[in-house]
Parts: structure tokens; sequence; C-alpha cells
């Protein structure tokens, strides 16, 4: 098992999509990685020699944030923004929906699941 990053990559699928198991690498990144490297898209992850195991490994480490260092950045942001007092900031803190219809997708969140219809709502009024 070819091992970038500290991260054990599958074998038997293709190296662009091995590449994804790393945080912080999609299937745009990996793409633009083997392209850097002259590797084909298509070879499997097994079949790869350690020169070119060690050029992707290169590559990565030179270029892009990825696992520990990336994860880190995000918290790091996340904490100023929560120091400055931002909106953002706020609903982090609070663990809610940070942006778009905050009013649906916080339900859960909320404890205000919606199974059936009616749960959920305030009671009707009773008749006078």
């Amino acid at each position: 098992m070819p091992r970038i990053a500290g991260i054990n990559i599958p074998e038997n699928k293709n190296i662009q999509t091995s590449l994804t198991y790393i945080y912080g690498v999609g299937l745009t990144l990996s793409k633009k990685i083997l392209l850097s490297a002259n590797i084909p898209l298509n070879r499997r992850a097994k079949d790869l020699t350690s020169e070119e195991i060690n050029k992707i490994q290169n590559i990565i480490e030179k270029s892009y944030p990825i696992e520990g260092n990336l994860r880190r950045q995000i918290a790091d942001n996340i904490r100023r923004l929560k120091d400055a007092g931002s909106w953002r900031g706020s609903r982090h803190a609070r663990k809610l929906p940070i942006r778009g219809r905050t009013k649906t997708n916080s339900r859960t969140l909320r404890g205000n699941l919606r199974k059936t219809m009616g749960s959920g709502r305030r009671p009707a009024t009773s008749p006078t």
C-alpha cells in the first residue's frame, strides 16, 4: 500500500481517486498534481514506482497545505471570526448553519425536527 503524506492510499484504485483520501486533496487538485508529475491519470496506485511516489509527495508537501496543517489553518480562521465577534463567528460558536437558509436548515440542530406535517408546531388555539 503506497504511503503519501502519512496516509495509506488504496492500491486497487486509480491514482487520481486514491489521492483524494488525503485531507485537502480533491479530484481537481489530484489531477493537477499528477499532470505536474507527468504520471498518467488512469494508472493504478499499486503500479507506481518509488520515484513517482516521491515526486507526488514532494509536489504535495511544497505546494499545498494538507492534513494537520490545513485543519489547523481552518481552526485558526474560525477562531479569528469568533474573536472578532462577527456573525459567522457566533454561528460557528453555537454550531448553527453559517450560510444559506438558516431557518429550515437549523431545525435538527435546534431540536425542532419535523417528521410529520403537524409535529414541532405550536398547538392550535382552542375554539371559544
